[in-house]
């Protein structure tokens, strides 16, 4: 007879998630496992692939709707939901409870910083009654993987390509072990992928440069610019390049002239860098050899394509 772990793991795989790992609650560093579930014994992280198809597009430079729609808007809107709830559900017919826990992409307990993925007009800001988990933390602690340079959970499956959500609950059910640190060898290649130098050497993140470059504000890796974008812009061709460095105020402006792609539904922005970091790392991870997950040909056939200078007067 099947465990409440297997049935778990075989739950998450029938909603179209791929891992389950489950971490003791008493390990997490982020106080808000306990203040969310004070009698919580388990945190249970999932995990679905973000499609490497789906980056296909944004690498040969041919087609950009699938990164977004497929590798993030369906599995944070479908796949891990489902997941969430099935798992929630066998929790409770067991006579345990279960809280689920995904990312809340339009609030933030920050008044400064934002959300790349979706509209920053859309943020709701300063919300700290809010109690949200430190999802890189999280993962970590569940078990998940380890924490890039830039930031991105790695697991030896997928390296960065992959997306997650949690539940919280009071059954105590036996725990995996928190991934040693193996992947990430402080390459710098997420530093040198980024379209708008959004990542320091330190692989902090500028969350306001990268909104800019992730919607397209460089104009040689953004097909769709027309040559008239930034026209009133004295540093025009440096925003392209994106060699400027961006306040928060800058930012904003340079955002609200990029719509020249249609915009994804949910309020997810067009990503027409297709989160190019995460790219660039997983290529590195791929040249090395350490991915479990193999396939027929490597991602990057090619030389890596833009749009030369001249085209962008």
């Amino acid at each position: 007879m099947s465990t409440l772990k297997e049935k778990i793991i075989e739950e998450i795989k029938i909603a179209g998630a791929d891992i389950a790992v489950f971490g003791n609650a008493d390990r997490f560093r982020d106080k808000n496992v306990k203040f969310l579930s004070p009698n919580a014994k388990t945190v249970i992280c999932i995990a679905a692939r973000s499609l490497r198809g789906s980056r296909r597009g944004v690498e040969e430079g041919t087609s950009y709707h699938h990164f977004t729609t497929v590798g993030l808007e369906t599995l944070e809107e479908t796949i891990l939901p489902t997941a969430l709830m099935r798992v929630c559900n066998v929790l409770e017919d067991a006579g345990f409870e279960a809280l689920p826990q995904r990312r809340n992409q339009l609030v933030m307990s920050e008044d400064d910083s934002t959300n790349p993925e979706v509209s920053y007009k859309k943020i709701y800001r300063g919300r700290k009654a809010e109690h949200t988990l430190n999802f890189e933390e999280c993962a970590v602690d569940a078990g998940l993987g380890e924490l890039s340079m830039h930031g991105t959970i790695l697991t030896d499956e997928y390296g960065p390509f992959q997306r997650y959500a949690f539940v919280i609950t009071d059954a105590e059910i036996e725990p995996d072990p928190v991934v040693k640190p193996h992947l990430c060898d402080k390459c710098g290649e997420c530093v040198k992928g980024c379209p708008g130098h959004a990542i320091a050497e330190d692989g902090t993140l500028n969350r306001w440069q990268c909104a800019a470059y992730y919607v397209g504000a460089n104009g040689t890796k953004d097909p769709f610019m027309p040559d008239y974008a930034f026209e009133n812009e004295p540093d025009r061709m440096d925003i392209i390049h994106g060699k400027v460095n961006l306040t928060p105020e800058r930012a904003r402006e340079i955002i609200d002239q990029v719509n020249f792609y249609p915009p994804i539904r949910h309020a997810y922005c067009s990503s027409i860098c297709g989160k190019a970091c995460d790219t660039a790392c997983y290529i590195h991870l791929e040249k090395k050899g350490v991915l479990s997950k193999k396939f027929e040909t490597p991602f990057r056939k090619r030389p890596e394509w833009f749009i030369p200078f001249e085209d962008k007067k």
